[in-house]
């Protein structure tokens, strides 16, 4: 009796590495689910190098203009410069290992599902350090001498009562108006429990034209005063939270949010230096048997223009 001749699902042209194949399935899920679940990314103004631990973004000051009166000679102006350094991070990973026994007994696909778990873990962080940013580039000082730093808006009342916060929204969508900070780009971030209570006001809920506001049978709010309403589950965890720092990050993500209800911030309020991409390797270990997968990424953030950001607190 003669032997099968098998058609490798995993080789290349049928040949090399038996699951080849396989490990770009896997790649291409991590990112996809990263890029799926990451808001904050977008959000933010993003730079990737080719070498080096950090990045300088140059920050230029404003200049003024006035009559001339004749016969004056023009000598121009002194504009003020500044610069932002944002530093690389130490690596950023997300791991799994799976035995081979275990996959061999199972009935099911389980690399799948650690690569979205993977991935998620990947985006949630990202997402919690670019909000910590942006509520402490609100809390920041003037980057240019003579020009604006953040603002926060104190509302007692912006956990609970969805107008009170609406109001409070207007107010920091009028301060980055007042800091020429450019429309284009803006966005406001609440967490879950304050967006549905917005969605129950009849101001953002349109119920007879839902495609020009929000939708009230689907529970959406699109935007107050034109500026997006972001829906964002990482608010959770940083919103009402006080971050202490973690070994690894050579930028400063934490601080005391524990008032923090929402940020009105345009995206040029925090950057992102990118040295390596999301990256995914999974690998066979003959000593353990088994196959350890890794999803990881070279990046760090830090405040740009802290006068793009406005948070608003309970206190």
């Amino acid at each position: 009796m003669s032997n099968a001749t098998i058609s490798s699902i995993g080789q290349v042209n049928s040949s090399g590495t038996a699951d080849a194949l396989f490990l770009k399935v896997f790649s291409n899920e991590v990112l996809s689910q990263f890029i799926r679940e990451n808001q904050m990314l977008g959000m933010s103004t993003v730079r990737t190098i080719n070498a080096g631990k950090s990045s300088s973004f140059p920050v230029t000051g404003t200049v003024a203009s006035s009559y001339h009166t004749a016969g004056n000679e023009i000598t121009g102006q002194a504009i003020k410069h500044n610069e932002k350094v944002i530093n690389i991070d130490n690596m950023l990973l997300a791991d799994a290992f799976v035995a081979e026994v275990e996959e061999l007994k199972n009935h099911y696909d389980v690399r799948s599902e650690y690569a979205r778990q993977m991935a998620s873990a990947l985006s949630n962080t990202v997402d919690k350090h670019l909000l910590s940013l942006a509520i402490l580039a609100s809390q920041g000082g003037a980057t240019i001498t003579g020009t604006n730093g953040g603002s926060q808006i104190t509302d007692s009342d912006a956990n609970t009562n969805a107008t009170s916060l609406i109001g409070s929204v207007f107010e920091a969508i009028q301060k980055l108006d007042e800091k020429n900070v450019p429309t284009e780009g803006r966005v406001c971030i609440v967490d879950p429990d304050r967006y549905y209570q917005l969605a129950n006001v009849d101001k953002l809920v349109n119920r007879d034209f839902s495609k020009e506001n929000g939708d009230f049978g689907k529970g959406t709010v699109l935007s107050i005063g034109g500026v997006p309403i972001v829906k964002s589950n990482t608010a959770v965890s940083v919103f009402g939270q006080n971050i202490s720092s973690v070994t690894g990050a050579n930028n400063t993500y934490h601080g005391n949010f524990t008032n923090t209800v929402a940020v009105v911030m345009h995206k040029s309020a925090i950057g992102t230096v990118k040295r390596k991409d999301l990256v995914m390797e999974s690998t066979y270990d003959a000593r353990r048997i088994g196959t350890l997968m890794t999803a990881r990424m070279l990046m760090g953030s830090g405040i740009l223009r802290p006068e793009s950001a406005v948070s608003i607190k309970t206190a």
